[in-house]
């Protein structure tokens, strides 16, 4: 193993492994967006985007020690919204790679695994739980890569950039999240294709999970399309949204939830990596979906909206 002294002494010197530096990242940059949407100055320059968003100034420099100036200056640091297919792009090309890596024990997943201590491998998913995960996100990514085309509309609107690069260090760490929790596995255990084949007998595990995946993304799907046909941005009102102000958010984290469980480790519940990747999911769709539902209040009709669940039931 080529020794990675900063990297490696950084780890050692927190106690950390990779499973953990992983889980931290995800937590950590949900705290982050959580802390920004508190401060009513710092929700509504770096938070709200497309639509929803209000001016934030004219870009030029600041005079120095205006604090007001330097957050607006900082707000006008944007990227156009449709580089929302970065994170896509960056999530198939993830799998394809990780697929390769994990398939062959290259030297990148041997490098990374080398880094995953000694309790966490003993804790290992069987190779059939990786390659299900695996696949599955992948299909994840493929259907959002492919729906960022066929659903595009012309658009001026823009995104604060780091959102942009927050977003692509989420999904190119989920394409890590999914298989490390499997490493001590793969690293004893060649990977082969009789490990996804369709006539092994399901777990209890794959029997629930995989059609939750799959009927998540069907609705997500469906949302998609739904808000797609909307001839402009305007309060939904097919039957789903009629309940619900982002249903597509909450298919969304269902889908993060069915990868946790599916991929937990023997003898636990879910697994703990995945989980943190869905409290960074849910947090930040959350915070959008409750941008989204005070928006629709001002714009259409208070009534009819303020009632409505976030994105899932009981949570408004």
């Amino acid at each position: 193993m080529y020794r990675l002294y900063g990297i490696d002494n950084a780890l050692d010197a927190a106690g950390m492994d990779a499973v953990d530096l992983l889980r931290a990242f995800f937590l950590l940059a949900a705290a982050s967006s959580l802390s920004v949407s508190i401060p009513s100055s710092l929700r509504s320059r770096f938070l709200i985007y497309g639509p929803r968003a209000t001016s934030t100034g004219s870009g030029s420099r600041p005079p120095a020690g205006n604090t007001s100036g330097l957050l607006d200056y900082l707000a006008t640091w944007q990227v156009p919204h449709v580089y929302f297919t970065h994170f896509y792009i960056a999530s198939v090309l993830s799998s394809a790679f990780w697929g390769f890596q994990l398939f062959f024990r290259g030297a990148v997943f041997q490098a990374v695994a080398s880094r995953v201590s000694e309790e966490h491998r003993l804790q290992s998913m069987s190779l059939t739980q990786v390659m299900i995960c695996w696949l599955l996100l992948a299909m994840q990514g493929s259907r959002r890569l492919w729906e960022s085309f066929a659903f595009a509309k012309p658009s001026t609107s823009k995104m604060w950039f780091m959102h942009w690069l927050l977003g692509l260090g989420f999904y190119l760490a989920a394409g890590v999240a999914i298989w490390i929790e499997g490493s001590g596995t793969i690293l004893t255990r060649s990977v082969t294709i009789d490990h996804i084949k369709i006539t092994n007998a399901p777990t209890m595990r794959t029997f629930f999970c995989v059609p939750l995946f799959l009927i998540a993304s069907g609705m997500q799907h469906d949302c998609h399309h739904f808000l797609f046909s909307l001839k402009k941005y305007t309060l939904p009102d097919h039957p789903i949204f009629r309940g619900i102000v982002c249903p597509h958010y909450g298919a969304e984290c269902v889908i993060y939830l069915s990868l946790a469980v599916l991929a937990a480790p023997p003898g636990q519940v879910v697994n703990k990596t995945m989980l943190s990747c869905l409290a960074f999911v849910a947090v930040n769709l959350g915070l959008t979906a409750q941008t989204t539902k005070q928006w629709y209040m001002q714009k259409f009709d208070k009534e009819a909206v303020q009632n409505r669940w976030l994105m899932i039931p009981y949570v408004y």
